[in-house]
């Protein structure tokens, strides 16, 4: 009877029930699985480890903008140009391109060949094998005659035209053989006043005068300098500064000397009483 009713009970059961006992061992057999998945080191972290590596060994690829400044980095200057290429004398053609391209923009095209100067008005350029005083007896062969007979004040027969007042004072201490006897002025703006220099002029006689382009404009325009005796205008032409410019490179001297040609200098030119030379 006992046998029956046991038999009974189990049969009346659910099948999960009677299963239980098994399904607690496949449930806790399927924790200990997760648990191990967890634990054990997967994929993504083997790549952690191997991408520092190769973030080593592969080298960046070079971008448009990378090799812009590179190629910016490494753009020549003017000065490395120069240093490298020879020296080329002046000549008046390269004054004359310059006195065009300065009024192009600002003149018509009747007005710019009337700034055209005529080849005559040129005195020989220098070669770059000339000191200054051979340069000047070169061109200027009857100087100490010309000095004799000048007599006039506010006024001198020769003009040299540079950059600075020390290049001034460098081209007045080379031309001893050439100047002698001859009165010299300093026609610069360091440390010497427009008035000072108006009654240097007005006292004595003068035959050089060595300084640059806007002072000498405005002793023009104040009437301390008058231009009609003036035989010789030299331009310090080929001398480069340590930056190696010329005078005529810097924009500031380069505006001054034109503005300088146009007080009088031009005309006198034109009629072949003054002389152009480029050193």
């Amino acid at each position: 009877m006992a046998d029956d009713l046991g038999d009974e009970w189990w049969e009346n059961q659910p099948a999960g029930a009677a299963s239980s006992p098994g399904a607690s061992d496949g449930e806790g057999g399927g924790d200990t699985e997760m648990t191990q998945q967890e634990t054990a080191p997967g994929p993504v972290l083997s790549k952690k480890i191997k991408s520092p590596k190769e973030c080593f060994l592969i080298q960046p690829k070079e971008t448009k903008e990378d090799a812009t400044k590179t190629r910016k980095r490494k753009k020549k200057k003017i000065t490395d140009i120069l240093a490298k290429s020879e020296p080329k004398p002046g000549t008046p053609e390269d004054l004359q391109k310059l006195m065009k391209d300065y009024y192009s923009s600002s003149r018509s095209v009747i007005e710019l060949e009337e700034l055209t100067l005529p080849d005559s008005c040129f005195l020989k350029a220098n070669d770059l094998t000339h000191s200054l005083s051979s340069y000047l007896k070169e061109i200027c062969p009857k100087w100490v005659k010309l000095r004799k007979n000048h007599s006039e004040k506010k006024s001198v027969l020769m003009l040299i035209i540079c950059g600075s007042a020390i290049r001034a004072l460098e081209l007045i201490r080379s031309m001893t053989a050439f100047k002698g006897d001859s009165k010299v002025i300093k026609l610069f703006a360091k440390h010497i006043k427009v008035q000072e220099q108006v009654k240097l002029l007005e006292k004595r006689v003068v035959h050089l005068g060595v300084g640059t382009p806007g002072r000498i404009k405005e002793l023009i325009k104040q009437g301390g300098l008058h231009l009609n005796p003036l035989k010789f205008l030299i331009f310090d032409w080929n001398w480069r500064d340590q930056k190696l410019r010329r005078m005529m490179d810097i924009p500031e001297i380069r505006k001054e000397v034109f503005e300088l040609l146009e007080v009088g200098v031009l005309s006198l030119c034109k009629t072949e009483s003054l002389k152009l030379g480029l050193f």
